[in-house]
């Protein structure tokens, strides 16, 4: 387990709490109420600060927007496909875009980032077979050893599919799958699960449950192409994980790295103490020093 929880960070779970942030998770009627507009809304663009920073090229796939954003300097061949979190209901985030921000001045790689179609108005099958023509057209053609899959909280869950997707295919691996709070079982039963989520200031299972549910629509919720850690590990790229123990995904990162080591794939887990859901986008000591981590894991 890393570290003790900053100040910062403490005051940010404390915002969390003050202000009901977890309202939207722990509440079913919540839920769907945040599924407006301007939460699934497709036109997201990064915010002036990043444009400043990064150029950046809309491109679309199967009618979804797919933003790349590349370096002015020092550019790399290496590119990330990103796959953004929000419980398959809610659109990317301006700390999405941060982050990308931060990571490509720090590897000089590429980003990619699909906005990839959201429950209810899609399922499982649409947006798979997005994300997958995506790879297709986006990273076709670049060398595998200069490719990484990486996503939070249900683009986690994507990343670790769509690397199976291309095993199960024949195709050759991307080097990395990064996964951060991912989102990998979606019919939330872990029984460890009650107690993850009474210390989690930010989601919870009734909505996380609910979201799932739209998201597979006719589908098993237990079917690995929408709950993942039923999937087999084997023969994909080099997998890595970061997780906080105030996270009620907590669950599906522990069973990732104990399924890991039944099957005998290696996993880099890192567990932080204290952290949060997605912490690793936030502007937040935790966050720098697990930006130094992923920033490796690009570059290696």
């Amino acid at each position: 387990m890393i570290g003790k929880t900053s100040l910062h960070a403490k005051l940010l779970i404390a915002e969390m709490l003050l202000t009901g942030r977890k309202r939207t998770f722990t509440d079913v009627d919540a839920l769907h109420k945040s599924m407006g507009p301007r939460q699934q809304r497709e036109n997201a663009l990064p915010p002036p600060a990043v444009r400043k920073q990064v150029d950046v090229d809309r491109t679309e796939v199967h009618g979804h927007p797919v933003d790349t954003l590349r370096p002015r300097a020092n550019a790399t061949s290496r590119h990330v496909l990103y796959f953004h979190g929000g419980a398959y209901v809610h659109q990317i985030q301006g700390d999405h875009w941060k982050f990308f921000a931060r990571l490509i001045a720090r590897t000089g790689c590429a980003v990619t980032a699909p906005l990839y179609p959201l429950a209810p108005g899609s399922h499982y099958d649409d947006t798979l077979s997005m994300i997958h023509a995506t790879y297709k057209e986006v990273l076709g053609e670049v060398d595998p050893r200069d490719q990484v899959l990486m996503g939070d909280s249900a683009g986690g869950g994507l990343s670790l599919v769509l690397a199976r997707a291309l095993r199960d295919e024949g195709r050759p691996q991307p080097k990395e799958v990064v996964m951060l709070s991912p989102w990998l079982d979606i019919t939330m039963t872990d029984p460890a699960l009650p107690e993850y989520d009474r210390h989690d200031p930010y989601l919870g299972v009734t909505g996380l449950r609910e979201a799932g549910r739209l998201y597979a629509g006719d589908l098993d919720p237990a079917n690995e192409l929408v709950s993942p850690i039923n999937g087999d590990l084997r023969g994909l790229g080099s997998l890595s994980c970061f997780i906080g123990t105030r996270d009620v995904l907590l669950a599906d990162a522990r069973n990732l790295y104990h399924k890991a080591k039944e099957q005998g794939v290696p996993l880099e887990y890192w567990e932080y103490g204290g952290m949060f859901h997605a912490w690793m986008i936030a502007n937040i000591p935790e966050a720098k020093h697990s930006l130094d981590r992923i920033a490796e894991l690009v570059t290696r």
